[in-house]
Parts: C-alpha cells; sequence; structure tokens
C-alpha cells in the first residue's frame, strides 16, 4: 500500500468549479469538538491525491471572503453540493471583484444523476 493511500477518504464528493456546496468542517476549541457550516462558490480546484484542495468563496453583508479546504483532511466531516453551476472556465477568479448579476453563475438545469 502508498503511503498517500492510507490517508485518502474512501468517498469522495463530487463536485466541480462554479458549484455552489456546504462545507462541514471539525473545529477543536479546547476540550470541546463542534462542526461548522461554510457555503459559498467552488472558485478553483487544484491538485491531485493527498494534497487535492478546493477554495470556495461568499459574500455577505458587504465583506467577501474565501477560504481553501483540503478535500482529504480529516477536519472536512461533508461536503454537499447544494446548486450545480454551468461555467466555462477552470477557474472563476475573476468573480472575486465583482457584484450583483456577473458575480452570479447560470445553474445547471439538466444535471446528471449518476456522474462518475
Amino acid at each position: 500500500m502508498d503511503f498517500e493511500e492510507q490517508f485518502l477518504k474512501k468517498e469522495k464528493p463530487f463536485f466541480n468549479v462554479g458549484d455552489t456546496v456546504k462545507v462541514y468542517t471539525k473545529i477543536i476549541e479546547g476540550n470541546k469538538e463542534r462542526v461548522q457550516l461554510y457555503s459559498g462558490l467552488v472558485i478553483a480546484k487544484k491538485g491531485s491525491g493527498l494534497s487535492e484542495t478546493f477554495t470556495v468563496y461568499r459574500s455577505a453583508y458587504g465583506t467577501a471572503m474565501e477560504r481553501v479546504f483540503l478535500l482529504n483532511s480529516p477536519r472536512v466531516t461533508k461536503v454537499v453540493v447544494e446548486k450545480q453551476g454551468k461555467v466555462r472556465r477552470a477557474k472563476l477568479n475573476f468573480i472575486k471583484g465583482t457584484s450583483g448579476k456577473k458575480a452570479k453563475v447560470k445553474e445547471n438545469l439538466y444535471k446528471a444523476e449518476n456522474t462518475i
């Protein structure tokens, strides 16, 4: 068995750039443990294997935030896809400086049920 394979997650969530996702992360404060929700638009996916990451962007109350998550991290408990977006770019960095209609991503109405 390869060193990386023992740390890879067995079931990876399927999502692409342009999808709106909810990311549940485990946070440890002292001796307490809780799950925090972070939702937003996936603007980038990067890497492969153990070092695969994805960037989630959201703007709330006039402030924009982006956060990078490791896909195979034990702190990321689950990723839920809310909406599938229809985009023609691999990275959506142009959305960072926009607001209003320009910042919207078209929704993919004809999504496949079982995508491999």
